[in-house]
């Protein structure tokens, strides 16, 4: 599906959707305890389903009524053999290997888009060792079988977060007690946060530590998942399209955020009033540099922003992103040097120079809803139309995306 969009202002209300992070939590929390858990405010979109499908596959009983998902948890009765389709979430499929393996669930993981070609090696170095056996050949299907045991798991903490989240929800169930040393200076952090909030309300209990001024993770064996009723708030990263369009003009209400959150998408907030939005003493957004290490979905609209400013921009410690649906440095820059920004990618950064406005071309989403979606916000501040070539890549995450695009004012032509 493309779409062409005519430049606009948005004026209006919206409600977030609600956070992924905390609904592909809370869905794999509820299915593993022992009783009926209701998780209402869900947003379904293609990764959450792939989600539930994970955990159905597992064993859990899940009812979909509209936002609300009733969930009769797994307990101590999981399946012996599955087959998961993570589609292309990386969230699914890093934090239900080692839930499965933890289960002694014989599973076959298989997937699509760049899903196959995103790495699971920390896994099979760490697992390798705890009792797990995996058939893996750089790609998808691949297959593990055996049975995880607790103990000391090392991790760099560079790498995706969703590891470490993986290993924080499957050793409670283990029988031996494990810790999770980070070997390196954690990024994206925040992600770790909402983790163990998520399973705090679940029953769960995980102690952080530093060691060596680096975090690890304490976490008892023999635990068991609380069912809970829980409500998911609203998504930074998603509303984060919105704050940026209010700062090239719009007036958009955004609704249904969690001012407390432990989200750290919440930092949009502080990136734009600390380069000046709002402030009527500046003539101009002040430029910025911005280490993405621990925000790193929000580098598309960031780098829409950054080309506003009163000067060159940066957006640095951004590397993990090249392995993302698209590599996402290079798919940004691309998409918005076609409707004339002027952005340089690196092999970790971004540099933006400022421009006066986009004049209109195509972009192509390389199947990546966050491409899309900042292509979009971009057009609210062009001279000319845009068009968006896999424009539907935006059901990954937001799929009321353009419903809320067009409702509030934004110009919309689907032409194919």
């Amino acid at each position: 599906m493309d779409v062409k969009i005519t430049p606009s202002k948005l004026k209006g209300r919206i409600s977030a959707p609600s956070s992924k992070s905390f609904s592909h939590r809370m869905i794999i929390a509820a299915s593993l305890a022992d009783g009926i858990s209701i998780i209402n405010n869900v947003t379904s979109s293609v990764d959450i389903e792939a989600t539930v499908n994970a955990m159905t596959r597992l064993g859990a009983k899940i009812i979909i009524d509209g936002s609300t998902y009733t969930i009769k948890g797994i307990g101590n009765k999981p399946c012996q053999n599955a087959v998961i389709d993570c589609c292309e979430s990386g969230s699914t499929l890093r934090f239900v290997i080692p839930i499965a393996a933890a289960l002694g669930c014989s599973t076959e993981f298989d997937g699509k888009g760049k899903l196959p070609s995103r790495p699971v090696t920390p896994y099979i170095r760490e697992m390798s060792k705890k009792g797990v056996e995996f058939n893996y050949n750089n790609t998808m299907p691949f297959t593990i079988a055996g049975k995880l045991v607790g103990g000391e798991y090392n991790l760099e903490g560079n790498i995706s977060s969703q590891f470490i989240t993986g290993l924080l929800y499957a050793l409670p169930v283990c029988e031996k007690n494990s810790v999770i040393k980070i070997t390196s200076p954690l990024e994206s952090k925040p992600y770790i946060d909402i983790t163990i909030s998520v399973l705090s309300a679940f029953g769960i209990k995980i102690t952080e530590a530093v060691d060596n001024n680096l975090p690890i993770y304490i976490i008892n064996g023999n635990q068991n998942y609380i069912s809970s009723n829980q409500s998911v708030e609203g998504d930074y990263s998603q509303a984060a399209f919105f704050f940026v369009a209010n700062a090239l003009g719009s007036e958009v209400n955004i609704q249904n955020l969690n001012t407390e959150t432990t989200q750290g998408d919440k930092k949009i907030l502080d990136i734009l009033h600390d380069i000046g939005y709002n402030d009527m003493t500046k003539p101009f957004m002040e430029s910025f540099t911005v280490d993405a290490s621990n925000i790193p979905d929000l580098v598309p609209i960031l780098a829409v922003l950054g080309c506003f400013t009163s000067g060159k921009c940066r957006i640095v410690n951004a590397k993990r992103l090249k392995i993302k649906e698209s590599d996402r440095l290079i798919a940004i820059a691309n998409a918005l040097n076609n409707i004339g920004g002027k952005v340089t990618a690196f092999d970790d950064s971004l540099e933006i120079e400022p421009i006066e406005q986009f004049t209109g071309g195509t972009v192509d989403s390389c199947n990546d809803h966050r491409i899309v979606m900042a292509a979009a916000i971009a057009s609210t501040k062009s001279s000319g139309n845009v068009i968006i070539k896999g424009a539907e890549a935006v059901s990954k995450s937001y799929p009321a995306f353009f419903d809320d695009f067009n409702r509030i004012g934004g110009q919309i032509e689907f032409i194919k």
